[in-house]
């Protein structure tokens, strides 16, 4: 009873709360209402049977309920214990993506270095596509890698990509076909490409950074994939800056391979004077002069550049301190006769005249691509005048003037055909005053002039550099004008000969003058004059400076 009397204590307390007399009904309703909240409290408490012996039972306050203490801790305790396994699984997690991007990010930076370094190592792409030349050579001063006749150039590339020839930077320049980029690889070949990349310049700068990034093997952090782990990589921004990061890392490799090696690495860049002359190409062509002058001071890198116009040159010339010079000319006559002589023995086993070889060189020269050509011709002389008639109708088709009768529109374009075939004529007549003659030491026999001069006699200084980029004329190292090359030469002797050539010319010039003339007058018309007699009278007044005054007076009679 005493048992019985307890267990269902909890049920009689559930009950006092009510006011006033209870009803059978209304006893068992409560009694049945209570029942479930008794065994929902029994099972949390884990008393699901009678209480043995000795056993300390819920306690419970006057409404039936447990403590309010007790019960507060025991809705705490399971969150905070989930708290806390979330904040340590969180830190956990973003502990190993630090740690996996800190990694990778180390681990790709080190690959960077190493991917530069080896394309510096022996073999360059530059000398594979060479060697899958046919076997007869394409130069006819090589056999099989073996000069039939020295150039004194050779012996200075080969020593500025050897390593020997350090603490300066180079400019080489010279006509388009002089052999510039051949002596460059056949210098590459003699150490098999070890410490020297090459790569052709574009006027493209996005194009540049492509090439760039290929011969140092750098992608500009177009494979890094540190996204991944929330590392932002480099921002997009313009090629220059690209161009500066791939210097910056070049940097760092060179300084590593000065310890191990002793010698600096060889940059050569080809074909500068496809770079524009605009802002774009003049950043650029600072950014790699600066980089120059530092790695030539401390004997990290030689930076060879290689151009055929002669604004690459002026331009750095602005900034130069450690830039060597090296022209690269025409063959000389003696080189250019035994070079063919040898040529036509060993492949067509013939022994030309002195007369026909002497010819040769008066129609084309001593210009290598040229006599490539010529050589490998069964009939030289015929492959001269195609050469000759090449030349002509390139020069004719850019700068050929219209006469008196052109169209007012193609005035500007007038200006730059008259302009150049009014140096052609000064060069020609230089050469009928001098002689026709043969320089002992060069085996050249065009006239030249300087560089202002030239400009004097076109009254236009702007005109110059584009005859260059075309190659009509030239500018050497020296800043003297001549023409690009001897069949160009000739092509001049030629036009300035033909009958009426020059009265063509004068009148050319003539419509030039008129057409500004016409620029500079002022029409004056006067109307809505009533009907009497006027009188205009001229007065001229003495000349200025800027040129005659009339004054024009309009008055009645």
């Amino acid at each position: 009873m005493a048992l019985f009397s307890r267990s269902i204590r909890p049920v009689h307390a559930l009950f006092r709360y009510k006011t006033g007399p209870l009803s059978p009904i209304n006893h068992l309703e409560h009694y049945r209402l209570a029942l479930p909240r008794l065994s929902l409290q029994r099972s949390v408490s884990n008393y699901g049977g009678p209480q043995l012996p000795g056993q300390i039972g819920p306690q419970f306050d006057a409404d039936g309920e447990e403590p309010t203490a007790k019960k507060h801790s025991k809705d705490w305790n399971p969150t905070l214990v989930r708290v806390f396994e979330s904040a340590a699984t969180t830190f956990a997690s973003l502990m190993i993506l630090g740690l996996a991007g800190y990694s990778y990010h180390r681990y790709y930076k080190r690959l960077v270095l190493k991917k530069m370094e080896n394309a510096f190592a022996p073999g360059d792409p530059v000398l594979e596509l060479a060697a899958l030349s046919n076997p007869t050579p394409t130069n006819i001063l090589e056999h099989r890698d073996k000069h039939w006749i020295p150039r004194k150039e050779q012996t200075k590339i080969d020593g500025i990509v050897n390593g020997t020839d350090r603490g300066h930077y180079h400019l080489i320049i010279g006509e388009k076909g002089t052999g510039k980029s051949s002596m460059l690889l056949s210098a590459m070949q003699k150490v098999n490409g070890e410490g020297v990349s090459m790569f052709e310049a574009h006027a493209d700068l996005e194009i540049f950074r492509i090439r760039l990034g290929k011969c140092l093997d750098y992608e500009f952090h177009e494979d890094y994939i540190g996204s991944l782990f929330s590392i932002r990589g480099p921002r997009d921004t313009t090629a220059l800056l690209d161009i500066e990061r791939a210097f910056n890392k070049l940097e760092k490799v060179a300084l590593k391979r000065r310890e191990e090696v002793g010698r600096p690495m060889v940059l050569i860049i080809n074909s500068m004077h496809l770079l524009r002359n605009d802002d774009d190409g003049q950043d650029l062509l600072e950014l790699i002069q600066q980089r120059a002058e530092q790695w030539a001071a401390s004997n990290l890198v030689t930076l060879v550049l290689n151009s055929d116009d002669y604004w690459v040159y002026e331009r750095l010339k602005q900034l130069d301190t450690r830039m060597e010079v090296l022209p690269v000319l025409d063959l000389p006559k003696d080189q250019t006769i035994a070079a063919l002589k040898d040529y036509r023995f060993k492949y067509y086993k013939e022994e030309p005249s002195s007369e026909i070889l002497e010819r040769v060189f008066d129609k084309v020269g001593g210009r290598l691509t040229f006599l490539n050509r010529v050589a490998k011709s069964p009939d030289m002389m015929k492959t001269c005048a195609d050469i000759c008639r090449k030349e002509k109708t390139w020069f004719l088709n850019q700068c050929w003037i219209l006469g008196e009768e052109m169209d007012d529109d193609v005035m500007d374009q007038q200006k730059f055909c008259s302009a150049a075939l009014v140096l052609a004529k000064a060069l020609v007549d230089q050469e009928k005053e001098q002689g026709f003659g043969i320089d002992p030491e060069t085996g050249r026999m065009m006239p030249e002039i300087p560089l202002h001069k030239a400009r004097q006699i076109m009254t236009r200084a702007d005109f110059i550099q584009s005859y260059d980029h075309i190659n009509i004329f030239t500018i050497d190292s020296r800043a003297m004008v001549r023409a690009d090359s001897v069949p160009m030469q000739n092509a001049f002797r030629e036009i300035c000969s033909e009958e009426g050539f020059e009265e063509h010319l004068q009148a050319t010039l003539d419509r030039i003058s008129a057409i500004e003339s016409l620029g500079r007058t002022r029409e004056i018309v006067a109307k809505d004059l009533i009907d009497k007699k006027y009188t205009v009278k001229v007065q001229e007044y003495p000349a200025d400076k800027s040129g005659r005054a009339t004054k024009v007076t309009v008055g009645c009679s």
